[in-house]
C-alpha cells in the first residue's frame, strides 16, 4: 500500500473547523505524530491542496483525544494548530471552538457513555493543564446537532452546546496577569496583557489609527499596522513568559475599540498573522476579563463582545477588584457539528506499518 489509512472525523467546532482523531491512532513519536498532521493537512502550502485543511488558520486544526486517568476528568483533549503555509505544528495554545466538538466525538467514538437527554462531559485541556465541562444533549442515548441554538459566524441553527471553564486563569502564562500590572507599555502602545484561557495582548485600535470597524481583510492589507503589531508581539511574549514567540501562535492580539451594536466592546483579533473573522473562545473570555478589570466590575456579568461577524456572550463570575481580581467561572454557548467520518490517507512513507 503506497497510503496509511487513520480513522478521523471531519467536525466544526463552534466557528473553526479540524480532524478529531483519538490518540491511539496516531504515531507515539511526536515527531513523526507531526509529520503524519502536516501530511493530512496538506502543509505547507497555502492553499493545502493535498490535504483536508481549508487554507486558513480557523480551519487547520487538529483534536487529539483519548480517555483520561485523572481523576477529575473522562477524556483528555490536545490541541494542534497546523499552519497552513508552514511545517509547523503547535501546542502552545488551547481552542476553544475545537473544544465544543470535542464532547460529541468522545461520545460517537465511544469514549463516554451517554447519559440521559444531557450528557456532561469533563474535558483535560492538555495545552493548558485545565477543565472544561461541556454539556452535550443525547435524547436516546445519540448525540443531537440540531436545534435552535444560534451562534454569529456559523451559518442556520444547531442543538447548543454550553462550555463551563473552570480555573483556566493563567493557564499558559503562569498568571492573569503575567506582568503583575493591570497596564503596561510596549512600543509607545498602552497594552493590557492577560491570559484568562488564552494569552492575549489587548490594545486600543484608535492607537493604530483605526476605527476599529475596519474588515479583517482591510486590517489584513494594512502592511504598516500588522508590522507594528507583531513587533508587539513578539516583546510581549518573553513579558508574558511564553519566551520566543516567533514560531508560535500565541499571543493573540486583540484590537478593542467602542461597542457599535449594543455589546460591550468591539474587537478585532489578529491569531496571529491573519485577522479572525470573528473571535476565538477563550480570547473573547481574556477580553471580557480585561474589560472586568478596567471597569472594576465584580459578581456575575455577561459581556457582549462584538466581532467581525456579530457577537460573543461571555458568562462570568468574578471576585476582588484590579490586581486582585479572580474569574472564578466562565461559561458560553458553541455548537457543533460532525461533518465526515471515516480515514485520512497520508503517504506510507510518512509512517511505515511495521514490518510492511
Amino acid at each position: 500500500m503506497s497510503q496509511r489509512a487513520i480513522p478521523a472525523c471531519l467536525m466544526r467546532g463552534g466557528t473553526s473547523k479540524g480532524l478529531y482523531v483519538l490518540k491511539d491512532d496516531l504515531p507515539a513519536d511526536t515527531a513523526v505524530r507531526d509529520r503524519v498532521l502536516l501530511a493530512a493537512l496538506g502543509s505547507p502550502d497555502a492553499r493545502q491542496i493535498d490535504g483536508v485543511g481549508g487554507a486558513h488558520p480557523l480551519t487547520s486544526k487538529v483534536a487529539v483525544v483519548s480517555k483520561s486517568d485523572r481523576p477529575d476528568a473522562d477524556i483528555d483533549y490536545l490541541f494542534l494548530q497546523i499552519f497552513p503555509d508552514k511545517a509547523i505544528v503547535t501546542d502552545q495554545q488551547n481552542c476553544g471552538n475545537i473544544l465544543a466538538g470535542v464532547g460529541p466525538f468522545a461520545i460517537e467514538r465511544g469514549l463516554v457513555a451517554a447519559a440521559g437527554e444531557v450528557t456532561e462531559v469533563r474535558i483535560h485541556m492538555i495545552n493548558t493543564a485545565s477543565i472544561a465541562v461541556a454539556a452535550i444533549e443525547t435524547p436516546g442515548g445519540q448525540v443531537n446537532y440540531e436545534g435552535s441554538a444560534r451562534i454569529d459566524g456559523v451559518p442556520g441553527s444547531h442543538a447548543p452546546i454550553m462550555l463551563n471553564f473552570l480555573d483556566v486563569a493563567g493557564s499558559s502564562c503562569g498568571a492573569l496577569l503575567p506582568t503583575g500590572n493591570a497596564a503596561d507599555e510596549i512600543d509607545g502602545i498602552a497594552v493590557t496583557l492577560i491570559d484568562n484561557g488564552m494569552p492575549v495582548v489587548v490594545m486600543q485600535a484608535a492607537d493604530f489609527g483605526l476605527s476599529g470597524a475596519e474588515t479583517p481583510d482591510e486590517i489584513e492589507a494594512n502592511a504598516d499596522v500588522r508590522a507594528r503589531v507583531e513587533a508587539i508581539r513578539l516583546k510581549a511574549g518573553p513579558l508574558m513568559n511564553l519566551g520566543d514567540v516567533t514560531k508560535a501562535s500565541v499571543p493573540k492580539m486583540t484590537l478593542i475599540s467602542p461597542a457599535r451594536n449594543g455589546g460591550d466592546v468591539s474587537t478585532r483579533t489578529f491569531i496571529p498573522h491573519r485577522v479572525h473573522d470573528a473571535i476565538g473562545v477563550l480570547g473573547a473570555v481574556s477580553v471580557a476579563t480585561a474589560l472586568a478589570l478596567k471597569d472594576g466590575i465584580t459578581g456575575s456579568k455577561t459581556f457582549e463582545i462584538e466581532h467581525p461577524t456579530g457577537f460573543f456572550s461571555v458568562e462570568m463570575e468574578i471576585e476582588g477588584a484590579g490586581e486582585t481580581l479572580k474569574v472564578t467561572r466562565s461559561a458560553l454557548l458553541r455548537t457543533a457539528r460532525m461533518l465526515m467520518r471515516g480515514e485520512v490517507l497520508v503517504p506510507a512513507s510518512i509512517w511505515p506499518e511495521v514490518g510492511a
